[in-house]
């Protein structure tokens, strides 16, 4: 890091002298560093002007996952869903982030019973009563990212799946409730893994969350998984995703060779998956989208 004077203005770019503002962060963070921990780069530490441009950001996604829940229904193709991402996005002025993001054709992800994500949406694919869907939404506004997703029961949904959704978003909750200040992530994914397999259920390992903001994926990485005192230290500032995939049988997944996206559960069983994007503050947390 560039040695920075305590009356030079701050890194983060408040205006605010360096002791008025980071200082003391800093000398906290280096102190955990020097104790083996792994501590955030100021890259990832979002500033007070990213912040309000990501939110921004985030409104626009909230809105748009309103809309979905408003029309989502029996009989509705995920092409239709598609559709209505896209044109409520660009309404806005944003960017569907999903959109040739690494090659992916569509605006959103249509994620149906065993498909765990990363579901394409298609005219052939016609939502009937008894399917759970996960609708995940991810937005650019003026080079900003938000990212969310939720769940979806359509119609008459069986007890059982019912059930799986409804842990799904517990072990969220239960998930952002260690979300603290100068906290480790591991904290965040051994309580969500913990709940999911009190309840009979198993969590995804491959694929977790992620940092967001500034771009679409970001470190860190975030294992639902984890083990409680491991995993980067979440300092105030740090933005990611809380994003379990909570399967009904086996952890094991299997991605489509055809299309090399759609992610299914090994056994052909349900899965459910709620995404929320958090920032990290200095008394606890802020859900930005969800």
């Amino acid at each position: 890091m560039h040695k920075i004077g305590r009356n030079d203005a701050c890194w983060c770019g408040s205006g605010i002298k360096y002791k008025n503002c980071h200082e003391a962060f800093d000398h906290k963070r280096n102190i955990m560093r020097r104790s083996g921990a792994i501590v955030p780069s100021h890259k990832l530490i979002k500033t007070p002007k990213q912040v309000e441009a990501i939110r921004e950001s985030a409104k626009i996604n909230i809105a748009v996952l309103n809309y979905v829940a408003e029309h989502i229904g029996a009989g509705v193709t995920t092409e239709e869903i598609d559709r209505w991402v896209y044109e409520q996005t660009t309404k806005y002025h944003a960017i569907p982030a999903t959109l040739n993001f690494e090659g992916y054709p569509k605006s959103v992800c249509t994620s149906i019973n065993e498909v765990v994500c990363h579901g394409i949406p298609s005219p052939d694919i016609i939502l009937k009563d008894g399917d759970i869907v996960n609708v995940d939404c991810s937005t650019i506004l003026n080079g900003y990212y938000s990212d969310s997703s939720r769940m979806f029961c359509i119609g008459e949904v069986s007890k059982e799946k019912k059930r799986l959704v409804n842990v799904t978003e517990q072990s969220l909750q239960i998930g952002l409730s260690q979300v603290k200040p100068w906290g480790l992530l591991g904290d965040v994914g051994q309580a969500i893994h913990d709940f999911a397999k009190q309840n009979g259920y198993s969590v995804v390992r491959e694929i977790g969350g992620h940092g967001v903001g500034i771009e679409f994926h970001e470190e860190p990485w975030v294992s639902f998984v984890a083990r409680r005192g491991t995993g980067m230290v979440m300092a105030p500032g740090l933005m990611f995703t809380i994003e379990p995939m909570i399967n009904m049988g086996t952890y094991h997944i299997r991605t489509d060779k055809k299309d090399g996206w759609t992610v299914r559960t090994a056994d052909g069983k349900p899965s459910a998956q709620w995404e929320i994007q958090v920032l990290v503050t200095e008394s606890g947390y802020e859900v930005i989208a969800y």
